[in-house]
């Protein structure tokens, strides 16, 4: 398994180090342009959420960011890539890995005067789609507990803008046929596509793919295998069975119930948290391929149904259908499959980061090649605020490990909060950082979010690095 430790460290470095770390390797055909990239990365972690005349203040600094955005050697896909080439790596060691993808639009549709973007959404917007897979290391699946996630990084992505009109000759969509459908690019076909950069995986080590219902397509499942990656994707087509009676649907709901188990919901906008119960059904199914130009095979493949009982007046009823190639011969094992699929709200907290957190949204710039830029670096950004979350919800009693943390970090936390009874561990080490950031910890508090863990991070760091600063002096 990816050691734990070793992530927590990655998260906890400070920016000048986490930049250096991820865009050092960047080759911009000019080393100065390299230190710039380093230098703007750091200063956009120092303060995220805000524009680039908030993290960078001095006049020749925030030049130097403009032409560096506008220097067409800085691409997304090249100042991304040495960070997915380092997690895709990771994921190819022994252990459990979870890939999980999904996309999300960015909206610019107040800003009149940015150029190049393009239709969002249900086109009732304008602004740019980004479609992501994260990877995350897991920890054991313990019976009645939610696998243990630590963020590894982003393992690859994907940015465009949709253009005005699809390129389907002003055919109707539902009059478009097959076969030119087919012979023309899709959006479609982003997903899955970063498992293509997969290396080989060692033994001992499973991959996991999670998708929601968009990602419900013929292709994928084949991708997936040639990638030697398992698979939970959750169906959104009704699709013909062969050697059964019916479709998908009323053929698993008609499966003999195998138990029933709790699951917590976290709260949504406009949605309270709350526990369901949920009932479980399992079938082995042969699914009838599609119509394809190149002849589909049929596709055996396991489903599991987890659907909610007695959901509450007004409440939008749990029914997932899954589709894996996960072994799911009895209760627990179908149970495990839902929940490594009900870890897929995560990539949601990872979309929330870089919009609120990272504030890709908030940017000012005036050209879709300068957000673009951009965009390649609070990507970063936003996974590191995001593995900040993760992290400190981790090994909560272990205690905090010598090397983890530079000692003034426990020096400073001592002299502001006390020392912790019993020395410090890794729960009351995360608590006190997200004090230094705003939370309060009082018995009634919920445990810190990602924005108070981030914040305490930033300010107890710049303390250390007053300190660091002053020592020599002091002797």
């Amino acid at each position: 398994m990816y050691p734990l430790l070793k992530v927590m460290q990655n998260s906890l470095l400070t920016c000048d180090q986490w930049a250096r770390k991820h865009f050092s390797s960047v080759d911009l055909g000019d080393c100065r342009l390299s230190c710039r990239l380093v230098k703007v990365a750091a200063a956009l972690a120092s303060k995220p959420g805000g524009t680039l005349p908030a993290a960078l203040p001095r006049w020749p600094d925030l030049k130097a960011a403009y032409r560096l955005l506008d220097n067409p050697s800085l691409t997304f896909e090249k100042a991304g890539q040495p960070h997915w080439l380092n997690t895709l790596a990771a994921c190819s060691a022994p252990g459990r890995w979870l890939l999980i993808e999904d996309s999300t639009s960015l909206n610019f549709s107040s800003r009149t005067h940015l150029s190049g973007i393009g239709r969002i959404g249900d086109d009732r917007g304008r602004g740019i789609n980004l479609h992501t897979n994260l990877a995350f290391a897991v920890g054991p699946l313990e019976p009645g507990e939610q696998p243990r996630l630590s963020l590894v990084g982003v393992a690859g992505q994907q940015l465009w803008v949709r253009g005005e009109e699809l390129n389907r000759g002003n055919v109707p969509l539902g009059r478009e046929r097959k076969q030119r459908r087919f012979a023309r690019s899709r959006e479609s076909e982003r997903w899955g596509k970063t498992l293509a950069g997969l290396p080989a995986p060692s033994p001992g080590c499973q991959r996991i793919y999670i998708a929601d219902r968009e990602s419900d397509i013929y292709e994928l499942f084949e991708r997936c295998e040639q990638a030697a990656c398992d698979y939970v994707i959750r169906a959104c087509q009704d699709r013909a069975l062969l050697e059964a009676p019916g479709p998908l649907m009323a053929t698993i709901g008609q499966q003999p119930e195998l138990g029933r188990y709790q699951l917590e919901l976290r709260a949504r906008p406009g949605t309270p948290a709350r526990t369901v119960t949920i009932a479980i059904r399992t079938a082995t199914v042969l699914l009838r391929a599609p119509w394809r130009p190149g002849k589909k095979s049929p596709r055996q493949m396991n489903v599991v149904q987890a659907r909610e009982i007695n959901p509450p007046a007004g409440a939008r009823e749990i029914n997932w259908t899954l589709l894996t190639n996960l072994a799911c011969a009895n209760f627990e094992e179908a149970r495990q499959v839902v929940k490594l699929y009900a870890c897929r709200w995560i990539i949601e907290e990872y979309h929330k980061a870089l919009k609120t957190g990272a504030g890709i949204e908030q940017s000012q710039l005036q050209e879709y090649t300068r957000i673009k830029a951009l965009a390649a670096i609070l990507s970063l950004v936003a996974a590191r605020l995001l593995g900040l979350k993760l992290e400190a919800g981790q090994d909560p009693e272990v205690l905090v490990a010598a090397g983890q943390v530079e000692p003034e970090v426990l020096q400073i936390l001592e002299a502001t909060f006390g020392p912790p009874k019993g020395g410090w561990t890794q729960h009351n080490l995360w608590i006190s950082i997200a004090r230094m950031g705003g939370y309060l910890a009082r018995n009634s508090d919920g445990p810190p979010g990602w924005q108070t863990s981030w914040r305490g991070w930033q300010r107890l760091s710049q303390m250390v690095e007053g300190v660091l600063l002053v020592k020599p002096r002091c002797g």
